[in-house]
């Protein structure tokens, strides 16, 4: 009777271990899709408090960190028009999240309205209470 009582502990422990881990994803998929929306809506107020003051952003054409990456979607040189997301995965170590999204990017550049498909790797780092973004890169798939 003690072994299955013991047993019971140890799946109940189990469960809410993974139950946790699955919101804590849930919660980085989520502030991910915002930040989407934010850069279709061009809201720099908002992506200025989630971007880390030393985040990294990795496009086709070039590397840039924040200040630069918040003038290109404030000046609309990249306009993140819309962002279909068809995968997701989320590994989170101690307080660092890395994110894979696989999407199809609807974007303005130069003037021209473009569509790829791309992976993009998104890193958070947990900061106080505060998921803050490090870097984030695009990969252009085939």
């Amino acid at each position: 009777m003690k072994s299955i009582l013991v047993g019971l502990c140890l799946i109940f422990v189990g469960i809410s271990a993974a139950s946790a881990q699955t919101s804590l994803d849930q919660q980085i998929i989520e502030l991910s899709k915002d930040k989407w929306q934010w850069m279709a809506e061009k809201d720099v107020k908002k992506l200025d408090r989630l971007f880390h003051e030393k985040s990294v952003f990795v496009h086709m054409g070039g590397a840039w960190g924040k200040a630069a990456e918040i003038d290109v979607i404030r000046n609309g040189n990249i306009w993140y028009k819309k962002a279909d997301i068809h995968e997701v995965s989320v590994n989170i170590i101690e307080n660092t999240a890395v994110l894979l999204n696989k999407i199809t990017l609807l974007a303005v550049v130069g003037g021209n309205e473009v569509s790829n498909n791309f992976m993009v790797t998104e890193v958070y780092e947990k900061r106080g209470e505060v998921w803050e973004l490090l870097a984030l890169s695009f990969t252009k798939l085939l």
